[in-house]
């Protein structure tokens, strides 16, 4: 997870639309004509049954609370402020009587820390997760709990809420002995999402672990997964499962939870922390700001892929940090250790039930290996030098031990720029097997990028592209994301993987959107990101027939829209603005001597004018945008001095400005006042166009000069140039792609329509013999469709087409991806 993506990713997500909208292809008035020629005869590359997978990261409270079904939160007594400045060991429990948490001898295991002291006549009640524990009117819930009674106790466990009863509660009869896990079935008699589990005892008690399942877990395992959201990724047939992240697996100490290394909170993801008895397992602090318990861990990831059919891909750390902290560890004795650690995974996967860790995979229930065949070192760092030479570390020695492993790289945290480069050139030199690529960018870089794996290197690494995502949970993000995926397929020859990023979001602990499905504690649904990526994932097809379809015309215009100045976390003040037509004629000019009458406050902060400068004092606000001129001027110049007063920042010159949400900025000094660059944002999302490392002095007057001409823009710096871009790349909305599924012998022809106008499309399959009707499956909604709770907007909707032929035509309804699967004679 990219964090210098991160602000990008947290935009609003768009307005619900209500489940029953027409498609506004029922309303079309436009259409464009194009063409579709196919040629069955030519060879294609062929498509991997692994092309399409999932990504995991504990993000959005994928894993508790989400994914892994324990429905009491803080189960163990564990949380600290380590992980959350709001959390204490009680946090989600209240007391009635006493009880204090412990870190003493007394404990249950040297990794399992705490446990509560309960005193006699006393209870405790847990709130589980977002409104209460849900249970359903005859179901079956697995109480368990580690307890230990000098005297011997009596536990009552009981679930109720604000209406009452919710089971009947049960009796615990806890002996006299040492540490002992005790158990009992309840059965709910109501169905409630507000439950509480509460837990009292006659006498003074110890308590550990204290746990409810759901008896109704995925494929009744148990500590087993919530049913509902592992179907919803059972339903995508995914070709893999990358785990356990993301930037849980590059942040933090790189040390492991022991008494030697003073049982450190802040760890990277360490695969050994999180297999064996989960009574057993380390706890740690989560990147995204809560605990992680380690009940989902990689015994259960492995299980998830198995039992999905998808081929587990794990991601270890490479001792080099990223996501914003961005330190290499130069201490080779761990590195060692976790070189180790890596080559110890490959036999917990794969080994034999017999050797030192196929017997603890064994011990857990899986005595067969688990068929490991890739593993990535690193996740996105920042220093590719840095990474690299660890990197080779790793690959040596999994190629020494296990030459049928192959070993993923990564190329940063974005789609181009100086470390994407440099990383890159490390990869292909080493001939390095495969690199992986993460990137959120705006609707319209999907659109405009499809072609992007044309040009790479045949012979050279693969690519695995394993985060990507448009920046929304809009029909309009899917549609783009499907065009974009087009050319993953037409490019599968070297895009070996791809997958959606991040997978699961509950909906009242988001750290980050879009997100592929969304949940609370008694619900979930499917994003239209989610239709989009499923109707791909399931009609993928064994090899690409090549194919060409034509272009839309008129998409290109000069780069037009008045201008602005801006700020991010930082003040600034602007003076003697100036912007010129292309012939030298004025169309604005201001020294701000007379006010600043002439701009439009739209974004976020403070202006005023203060001494014929016109600045913005809010040193906090973010997105800060006024604005001036006309909204259709082109090939202009604009010249404006800027001077940074304080803050993290520099500032932000803007021109082709639309509205609020589709302009051109100059980001001077931004990232913390380590780079600039030029964004465009398009709907709201922004993309990069060109990026060089630099920063803004405090208190000295910059002259900024942008010339507009046509597509092409001009940036100088204090009279020198600092870099030209030319943003003539289309943002073609009409792709297609065509698939041959040798199993049933269809041709499919996936087409992607992502314009309000219907596209009457001519198509030719050339030699091809063909049956006369077509399977269709077809996604249409308005662009600005959300998928929620209550409303299913974006869905896919199943028809016959009988009008195939070697040539025919077909008309794809305006902001839709249909899909036509032709069987072949």
């Amino acid at each position: 997870m990219s964090r210098t993506r991160w602000r990008l990713g947290l935009s609003a997500t768009a307005l619900l639309v209500a489940a029953g909208t027409i498609p506004p292809s029922a309303h079309a008035e436009h259409v464009t004509d194009y063409a579709i020629t196919v040629d069955p005869s030519a060879r294609g590359a062929t498509i991997d049954d692994t092309m399409y997978g999932v990504f995991f990261e504990d993000i959005n409270r994928a894993a508790d609370g989400g994914l892994y079904a324990e429905l009491v939160q803080n189960r163990s007594f564990e949380y600290s402020t380590a992980d959350n400045a709001s959390y204490t060991p009680l946090t989600s429990w209240t007391v009635d009587g006493t009880a204090r948490v412990v870190d003493d001898g007394g404990r249950l295991n040297e990794r399992n820390r705490n446990y509560l002291d309960l005193g006699a006549g006393s209870s405790v009640t847990n709130a589980g997760y977002n409104t209460g524990v849900p249970v359903e009117t005859g179901k079956k819930y697995d109480f368990s709990v580690w307890a230990r009674a000098a005297a011997g106790t009596t536990l009552t466990v009981s679930l109720q809420d604000s209406g009452g009863t919710l089971a009947t509660a049960r009796k615990v009869d806890v002996s006299k002995n040492g540490w002992a896990r005790y158990r009992a079935t309840l059965t709910a008699t109501r169905t409630s999402s507000d439950g509480r589990l509460t837990v009292a005892s006659s006498a003074a008690a110890a308590l550990d672990m204290v746990s409810l399942f759901p008896r109704d877990t995925y494929r009744g395992e148990p500590n087993g997964l919530r049913k509902d959201l592992a179907e919803k990724v059972a339903a995508l047939h995914p070709g893999f499962v990358r785990f356990p992240g993301g930037c849980l697996v590059n942040t933090g100490s790189m040390e492991d939870y022991s008494e030697a290394s003073g049982h450190q909170r802040k760890r990277s993801y360490q695969w050994k922390d999180t297999v064996g008895p989960v009574e057993t397992r380390a706890t740690n602090s989560n990147f995204w700001g809560y605990n992680q318990s380690y009940g989902l861990g990689y015994y259960e990831y492995f299980r998830l892929a198995e039992d999905i059919g998808a081929m587990p891909l794990p991601v270890v750390p490479a001792l080099v940090t990223g996501c914003g902290q961005n330190k290499a560890v130069a201490d080779d004795a761990l590195l060692k250790r976790h070189v180790q650690d890596t080559l110890d995974l490959i036999e917990f996967a794969n080994g034999p039930a017999s050797s030192t860790w196929g017997k603890v995979r064994a011990r857990m229930g899986h005595p067969k290996p688990f068929h490991l065949t890739h593993i990535e070192v690193g996740n996105e760092e920042n220093l590719p030098n840095e990474f690299f030479a660890r990197f080779k570390e790793f690959r040596a020695a999994v190629q020494a031990k296990h030459p049928e492993i192959q070993v993923i790289s990564n190329s940063g945290p974005d789609d181009s720029g100086t470390t994407f480069d440099t990383a890159w050139q490390l990869n292909r030199d080493a001939k390095v097997d495969m690199v992986d690529e993460h990137y959120y960018n705006s609707p319209q870089w999907f659109l405009q990028n499809n072609d992007r794996y044309d040009t790479y290197d045949r012979n050279g690494p693969k690519v695995f592209l394993g985060e990507y995502a448009s920046q929304g949970n809009t029909f309009k993000n899917g549609l783009t994301e499907a065009a974009f995926m087009t050319g993953l397929e037409r490019n599968a020859d070297v895009v070996k993987l791809a997958s959606y990023a991040p997978l699961f979001a509950n909906e009242d602990y988001v750290q980050w959107r879009p997100d592929l499905i969304w949940f609370n504690n008694h619900a979930s649904w499917n994003s239209a990101n989610y239709e989009v990526q499923k109707l791909f994932m399931n009609n993928v097809g064994d090899r690409v027939v090549p194919s060409t379809a034509t272009g839309t015309p008129s998409l290109l215009a000069p780069i037009t829209g008045a201008v602005g100045l801006s700020t991010w976390a930082t003040t600034a003040a602007y003076d003697d603005v100036r912007v010129t037509d292309a012939d030298g004629r004025e169309l604005l000019t201001d020294d701000f001597s007379s006010g600043a009458s002439k701009w439009t406050h739209t974004g976020g902060g403070s202006w005023s004018v203060q001494d014929g400068q016109y600045v913005q004092t809010d040193v906090n606000a973010e997105n800060t945008m006024v604005s001036a001129g006309d909204p259709s001027w082109h090939d202009y110049d604009l010249k404006v001095k800027a001077t940074k007063k304080a803050g993290k920042e520099g500032f932000l010159i803007a021109f082709g400005v639309k509205d609020t949400g589709n302009y051109y900025w100059w980001n001077i000094g931004g990232w913390n006042n380590t780079q600039t660059a030029v964004e465009q944002a398009v709907g709201g999302g922004k993309s990069t166009l060109i990026s060089k490392a630099g920063s803004v002095e405090t208190g000295r007057a910059y002259d900024v000069d942008v010339k507009v001409r046509g597509r092409q823009v001009t940036l100088y710096l204090d009279g020198q140039e600092w870099g030209s871009f030319r943003d003539d790349k289309p943002a073609e909305p009409f792709r297609q792609v065509v698939t041959e599924d040798r199993r049933t012998g269809e041709l499919i022809v996936k087409v992607v329509n992502a314009q309000d106008a219907t596209a009457r499309t001519a198509v030719d399959l050339g030699r091809a013999k063909v049956a006369s009707k077509a399977r269709v499956t077809t996604l249409a909604a308005a662009p600005d469709a959300v998928n929620s709770e209550t409303s299913t907007a974006v869905a896919p909707v199943r028809s016959t087409f009988d009008g195939v032929a070697g040539k025919f035509t077909y008309t794809f309804p305006a902001n839709s991806v249909t899909f036509l699967r032709i069987r072949q004679r």
